[in-house]
């Protein structure tokens, strides 16, 4: 459950939902009407009594009902139509499901109800940053610490892991949604004109590398002046220049965290470098600009974008694993 994306795995099917973790709701009905895409597209769009609800914010559970309407629908469309081959006794649905580090026990109690609403027997919930690391391909139980940048939508997790837990985390709340804000930020006091978060977040895909780059995007949107319509022609440089405070948050923090680590987890880091997963690492150069601020060897796993999901699927099939995570299951 992601603050940009929801991913749904069927075991040996792989993954069979990736959408938007976006929903709309008729106030006048009482009822949610978009689901995923369809609720993303018409954001902004929409008259007053049609309201567009982002159940997960920054990677914790935000609106309940909502995300058990969501859940409903994603199972409904996705997983159910496996279970057709089964005529006369369906088997239970089992889910695996991952929070991060910070969320609370309530929190996590959230995510576990909202699952078992939506039409799941049993729930198994394991830590977000452990998901990721076995997604990557890692052994989470090597005493091999594996240092790992998870850039999400929500929220930016830089976990260190070793021997099946956690060693050490920092968790930054201001992720890949925060910059699409940072970007109509700029677009309003550099050149005057009011943006929307959708078209701020396309420019951002669009404009954003570390690489040098001289392409010029056209934004059109609302002259802060006059309230017409207006359009700016916006570069890659300006890109860098809206978002270095957060690109040097990031490199901050994995500092701070390094610091923070045993000198022996930070020598065995440094040897066998950092790994980035998340919809950010697949910004053009990055991982050369990370390995240049930290002095360290970046990487950039195949299934970055899905570890996660690729993690809980791999989990999910191996039930020594899940107990030593877990306890019993």
């Amino acid at each position: 459950m992601g603050t940009s994306f929801t991913r749904i795995g069927v075991k040996d099917k792989g993954i069979v939902l990736r959408e938007p973790s976006y929903i709309g709701y008729n106030n006048k009905i009482k009822e949610y009407i978009f689901y995923g895409a369809e609720a993303k597209t018409v954001q902004g769009k929409t008259p007053n009594f049609i309201e567009i609800v982002r159940p997960v914010v920054n990677g914790i559970l935000y609106d309940f009902d909502g995300q058990v309407a969501y859940l409903k629908h994603a199972i409904d469309t996705s997983v159910k139509p496996y279970l057709n081959e089964f005529r006369l006794i369906k088997p239970p649905l089992r889910a695996i499901s991952c929070v991060p580090h910070i969320a609370t026990e309530i929190e996590r109690r959230a995510v576990e109800e909202s699952l078992e609403k939506a039409g799941c027997q049993r729930v198994i919930m394991v830590e977000k940053a452990l998901a990721t690391a076995s997604g990557c391909g890692f052994d989470i139980f090597s005493h091999e610490p594996q240092f790992i940048i998870d850039m999400g939508g929500g929220m930016i997790e830089l976990s260190i892991i070793s021997g099946g837990g956690v060693v050490a985390q920092k968790t930054l709340k201001n992720a890949g949604e925060h910059m699409d804000k940072m970007v109509a930020n700029y677009c309003y006091l550099k050149y005057g004109i009011v943006i929307g978060e959708s078209t701020a977040s396309k420019l951002k895909e669009r404009l954003l590398t570390f690489k040098e780059s001289k392409e010029m995007v056209e934004v059109r949107g609302k002259s802060l002046e006059t309230g017409l319509p207006k359009s700016i022609k916006m570069k890659a440089t300006d890109m860098r220049e809206a978002l270095a405070p957060q690109c040097n948050a990031i490199i901050d923090s994995a500092k701070e965290l390094f610091e923070q680590s045993p000198p022996e987890i930070a020598d065995t880091i440094y040897k066998k470098g950092v790994s980035l997963t998340g919809g950010l690492a697949s910004v053009s150069g990055i991982d050369q600009y990370i390995a240049k601020e930290l002095q360290i060897e970046t990487h950039i796993p195949t299934r970055h974008l899905d570890a996660t999901v690729y993690g809980l699927m791999q989990l999910g099939k191996q039930p020594e694993s899940l107990r030593k995570i877990i306890g019993t299951i």
